[in-house]
């Protein structure tokens, strides 16, 4: 599913400042969060420890801020088609801020901007906006500027 489908990524430069579309919802579930631990070295109780965590500011265990931030590949791929795509490299943030906690069972779209585009000698550096949403909370849990080359 994508909202929006260019032909080349030199196309990108007429979408700048432009919304791209809105993900599909996610669930984001204990294995995905303990997984995500294990490979980072990031264990504290708030996300890996349900019983622990249910005595704590957020009352069940919740994502790791980094992890929603990891889930950008995905929300960028369910907004955005590129038909003459090669490869598509991770380069970087420019901005990244954790709002609001996602809660271990909760929802999470992605809503998806162009920022900007500039011309390199790799290729084209696209900056997407990401906004990720929780489902049924006022407040975005990520506000990211992911850069891709």
């Amino acid at each position: 599913m994508s909202s929006t489908r260019v032909a080349t990524p030199a196309d990108l430069i007429d979408l700048v400042g432009k919304p791209l579309g809105v993900s599909d919802w996610h669930q984001i579930t204990q294995e995905q969060v303990n997984l995500f631990a294990e490979a980072t070295g990031d264990h504290q109780r708030i996300h890996v420890d349900p019983e622990r965590a249910a005595a704590g500011p957020f009352g069940t265990t919740i994502a790791h801020g980094y992890l929603t931030l990891a889930l950008a590949p995905i929300f960028i791929a369910e907004t955005l088609a590129v038909d003459q795509l090669t490869a598509s490299l991770n380069y970087g943030l420019n901005k990244g801020r954790f709002p609001s906690p996602v809660p271990v069972g909760s929802r999470v779209s992605g809503s998806v901007s162009l920022a900007a585009v500039a011309q390199r000698p790799a290729g084209i550096e696209a900056a997407f906006g990401l906004v990720r949403e929780v489902e049924g909370s006022d407040r975005p849990a990520c506000v990211a500027e992911v850069v891709v080359l």
